[in-house]
């Protein structure tokens, strides 16, 4: 984030790993106002399932609530999206809503940010009452030639896995880390942690090769 509260990049990723070698595309903004803040991204993959040109479509919106000065806010949350297994069949990310609280501590140079989210979770379709927790930080070093920066999330979601074996929780984090070579273009990467996501059921580490740009 940057000191007047505003940000936006659009990130291109080559995701490494078994079974990957696509592209991802990510477009963020985070913005605050005096009513609270916004953020959202929208991620797309291509290729991936050997699928022709986007495989994957996903986005998250939500937005915190400012109702006094204390650092704890009322957030509400929205996910969805669409995922291609083949060329012939596509499948909708079930709708998830969120509504909670959040507590975001920042030093006054907005060089160390983290944000702590406690949610109320419906995904349609599926869980009608479940849970979300959320971690997400940010850290710039060396005059900010350094990002260090992504998210944790843990909830309940029940899933089959490809193999049948059921399973209720699901972690997911994506830290990243970049060197910013100026105001505009940034190299780095992405790694994406993950248990019980994405119908598999072991624990994964994903790296990706990224370009960040910022209007």
């Amino acid at each position: 984030m940057t000191a007047g509260g505003y940000a936006q990049n659009i990130q291109a990723h080559y995701d490494m790993g078994k079974d990957r070698g696509y592209l991802t595309t990510t477009v963020e903004m985070f913005r605050v106002d005096k009513m609270g803040s916004t953020f959202f991204f929208v991620d797309m993959d291509y290729g991936s399932n050997d699928v022709e040109g986007i495989s994957l479509a996903y986005w998250e919106i939500a937005r915190s609530f400012r109702v006094s000065e204390s650092a704890f806010e009322p957030r509400i949350e929205y996910n969805g999206g669409f995922t291609r297994i083949s060329n012939d069949l596509t499948v909708a990310i079930n709708n998830a809503y969120m509504a909670g609280m959040q507590y975001t501590w920042s030093n006054p140079e907005f060089t160390r940010v983290f944000s702590l989210q406690a949610n109320y979770k419906y995904i349609q379709d599926k869980n009608n009452a479940s849970f979300q927790i959320t971690g997400v930080w940010g850290v710039y070093l060396f005059d900010r030639k350094v990002s260090m920066n992504g998210f944790a999330d843990f909830w309940r979601e029940d899933n089959v896995m490809t193999n049948g074996r059921e399973t209720n929780y699901v972690f997911l984090s994506e830290p990243q880390f970049w060197y910013n070579m100026n105001k505009h273009f940034a190299v780095g990467t992405e790694i994406e942690l993950s248990s019980n996501f994405g119908a598999n059921d072991k624990f994964k580490v994903c790296p990706t090769l990224g370009l960040r740009w910022y209007p």
